[in-house]
């Protein structure tokens, strides 16, 4: 198997780690709301996480991110889906999400992943398995504030027992106190986004499609833009031999100016 965030190099070499996030939908309280849970783990440092809602907002995210962060520190990633949760609408091109913003004033790398794409969700998908078997099925739940204060529980109870492994983790960085989210601050930064490309050899992100090589058909590439001026750089990536993830391609990309006056980042 590859190493922990393989397509991630800082993340493989165990000198960055990874916050990933996901949601587990689908649970009915009994005679009660539909609900959905927002679920974090570290790749290296586990430090799971787990938020049971009536819903997973864009708002209830940019909220759980940032007390997380708070608490534990900011890592050098933060890893989500392509849901509009995490990445903001479709339907536009060149959308930066709050949820980037967030990350990109944190001093965090957001990157957005294919939706339950195994090659890159495992390890969320083990937490996910093991909060829905320790706290979901084992436990009634009368109210949805039982279910939060059964599942803070066992976060607390999780975080104690894998002490040992965050103590042996990449360091995290901490927020100044003073620190508050902008959301209208023009993004500066660099965005990740994995990819598989069609059958040209092409990719889409940002509302945009990008040749990156026609020799490269329906296999995995890392998208690298840097914000707000370029450039966006294509990376290959083969599962089956992680350490090698040559330049297919670099480009430029600029990302728009919106109507909306915006202050610049410094």
């Amino acid at each position: 198997a590859p190493p922990r965030g393989w397509y991630l190099p800082l993340v493989a070499r165990g000198t960055a780690d990874c916050d990933c996030f996901d949601v587990i939908e689908g649970l009915v309280l009994q005679g009660g709301p539909e609900v959905e849970v927002l679920t974090g783990v570290a790749l290296h440092a586990g430090l799971p996480d787990a938020w049971p809602t009536t819903g997973v907002t864009t708002v209830r995210v940019l909220l759980a991110l940032q007390g997380r962060w708070r608490a534990l520190g900011v890592p050098a990633f933060a890893q989500f889906d392509n849901d509009t949760c995490f990445q903001g609408p479709h339907q536009f091109p060149d959308v930066v999400g709050q949820i980037s913003r967030l990350c990109l004033q944190a001093g965090c790398t957001p990157v957005f992943t294919p939706v339950k794409d195994p090659s890159f969700q495992a390890a969320l998908e083990n937490f996910n398995g093991r909060w829905q078997t320790k706290v979901w099925h084992r436990f009634h739940h009368s109210s949805l504030r039982a279910l939060q204060g059964r599942s803070a529980v066992y976060i607390a109870a999780a975080r104690e027992r894998g002490a040992p492994r965050a103590a042996e983790a990449p360091a995290r960085h901490r927020l100044p106190g003073t620190w508050r989210f902008d959301p209208t601050l023009r993004p500066c930064g660099q965005l990740i986004y994995l990819r598989r490309t069609d059958d040209q050899g092409a990719v889409t992100l940002l509302g945009h499609v990008f040749p990156v090589d026609r020799h490269w058909q329906h296999r995995l590439v890392r998208a690298e833009v840097t914000l707000p001026r370029g450039p966006l750089r294509f990376f290959a990536l083969r599962r089956r031999t992680p350490e090698s993830q040559p330049l297919l391609r670099e480009t430029h990309y600029e990302l728009p100016e919106h109507r909306r006056a915006l202050r610049r980042c410094h």
